[in-house]
């Protein structure tokens, strides 16, 4: 087993980097709204886009500000900070914990830098429970951005849901999800932790 296309390994890498803005797209309406101010953008910029459609998030009223994170959801229980294509899953995550009564906050985090700490101090600070949920490995990825923001600013214990330090595989992009254990019913275990 080696390392394929697949590469979890690419935001933490490049936030090393001077300058540089990483960019992770929830779906193909941010997107298109996002492409015009990243070609603006004054510096080097990365873009994540996952590897097959992915569904809607945000409709054609949204409207995407580039460095801003998106409060998806609101709730008072427990912030799930999301991004790219664990957005979606950490929405429907959050519709069945309402069912059992836990009021979840989600977080679109659609630029991994600069981070947007104002709108995620926010949230945590409301909440005190915080989920990180990527398809990234969990080191130096957005669970990595969010423990340095706020280990500085607000000490609170962190959840990083992601790739576990190991290389991709080959398959079909849900069963991958299920392989590395990055689905809603994981969020939701965890989330009830």
């Amino acid at each position: 087993n080696g390392g394929t296309h697949m590469s979890f390994e690419d935001v933490s890498v490049l936030r090393a980097i001077p300058t540089m803005l990483i960019y992770d797209a929830v779906d193909a309406n941010q997107l298109a709204q996002a492409i015009p101010q990243l070609i603006e953008y004054n510096g080097p910029v990365y873009i994540r886009m996952p590897r097959k459609t992915r569904p809607d998030v945000f409709d054609e009223g949204y409207e995407f500000k580039l460095g801003k994170a998106d409060v998806v959801k609101e709730g008072k229980d427990i912030t799930i900070l999301a991004t790219g294509t664990m957005v979606h899953e950490a929405l429907v995550a959050a519709e069945e914990l309402a069912i059992d009564g836990i009021d979840a906050e989600v977080i679109s985090v659609n630029t991994l830098k600069p981070l947007d700490e104002e709108t995620i101090l926010a949230s945590v600070k409301k909440t005190d429970k915080v989920i990180t949920c990527e398809n990234h490995n969990i080191i130096g990825g957005l669970g990595s951005c969010v423990c340095e923001v706020l280990s500085d600013k607000y000490p609170t214990k962190v959840i990083r849901m992601g790739i576990n330090d190991t290389f991709g595989t080959s398959g079909k992009a849900t069963e991958l999800m299920k392989y590395f254990n990055i689905t809603a019913e994981d969020i939701i275990k965890n989330v009830k932790k």
